[in-house]
């Protein structure tokens, strides 16, 4: 994979579109996505089936794929917000074109089934921002930590992340390429084209409603794959809304130490990523320097943190 391009970083007056890619969405969450983001100085524009309906989607498919495809062409746009995760990126993949978004490229945001979209940003060569969506802008206060980062990310004051440590985290330093998202996505596209390279890859993971057994499937399939053996570093997120069900003989975050306990790389737990409202954003396909320590976990973007003039 070639160097990694990211879009320019935002600045007053600078357009954001708001589209819906996967499942259908309440309206209330995008008029409150767009309050929030004119309160930042900046333009919103809605895509023209954003509040559409099709079964659980946001639409068909020609509609969804209509307005993601006019916004990433669309040259005034500088960032897309998803209106929420859900279902449905995987529809679109095969057939989004990147010839004009490859003359003016723009931020892609979201999370969950987004993760679909964001791998395939970075099989084009983009990087894209793993973040929380028009729905938990509206629903979440407006000084949530994880607002005010993604604000400050957009107009390129780029933060350091720390966090607490954790009894089963593993001490270490390393420098890669942050890549991840949704774990029951990505491994959905597995053996894909779609699929992220593991070598030199921190990888962060999440999930929300898989029972512990499922979840440690999917990571036996990274194991049994190889990919665990060469990624530089990995990052538990939140994984949420299941029954910690023993099925596993042990808790969920204990079982994954067991199964990882062979790895000698930097390994944190309960990095506050995921679908809870301490989501912080990542930006994906980004170079970072990722310590885990005793006393602190710090994950330090190695990027240019001005914003564009």
């Amino acid at each position: 994979m070639n160097e990694i391009i990211l879009p320019d970083f935002l600045k007053e007056g600078d357009t954001v579109a708001i589209v819906s890619p996967c499942s259908k969405v309440n309206r209330a969450y995008i008029l409150g996505a767009k309050s929030i983001l004119k309160s930042w100085g900046l333009k919103v524009i809605i895509g023209r089936h954003a509040y559409s309906s099709s079964g659980t989607f946001a639409g068909g498919v020609g509609v969804r794929l209509e307005d993601l495809q006019n916004v990433m062409d669309c040259e005034r746009v500088k960032a897309i917000l998803c209106s929420r995760g859900g279902y449905g990126a995987i529809h679109l993949i095969e057939n989004i074109n990147f010839t004009e978004f490859s003359k003016h490229p723009k931020w892609l945001i979201g999370f969950s089934d987004i993760t679909a979209l964001h791998y395939l940003f970075q099989k084009k060569g983009y990087a894209s921002l793993h973040s929380l969506m028009a729905r938990h802008l509206a629903l979440e206060d407006k000084y949530n930590p994880s607002t005010l980062y993604l604000k400050d990310m957009l107009f390129g004051n780029i933060p350091t992340y720390q966090c607490e440590t954790h009894p089963l985290n593993t001490y270490g330093d390393a420098k890669g390429i942050l890549r991840g998202g949704n774990l029951a996505v990505a491994y959905g596209l597995k053996g894909t084209p779609y699929d992220i390279p593991a070598k030199g890859t921190i990888l962060f993971i999440e999930d929300v409603g898989e029972r512990p057994h499922a979840i440690e499937r999917m990571l036996y399939n990274l194991k049994l794959s190889g990919v665990l053996k060469r990624i530089s570093g990995l990052i538990i997120g939140q994984f949420t809304e299941y029954t910690e069900d023993y099925s596993l003989g042990k808790a969920l975050y204990p079982a994954i130490a067991d199964l990882l306990k062979e790895y000698h790389y930097p390994i944190c737990f309960n990095f506050p990523v995921g679908h809870v409202t301490k989501n912080y954003p990542l930006i994906e396909g980004a170079p970072v320097e990722f310590h885990v320590g005793r006393m602190t976990v710090e994950l330090k973007f190695n990027i240019d943190p001005q914003p564009k003039e």
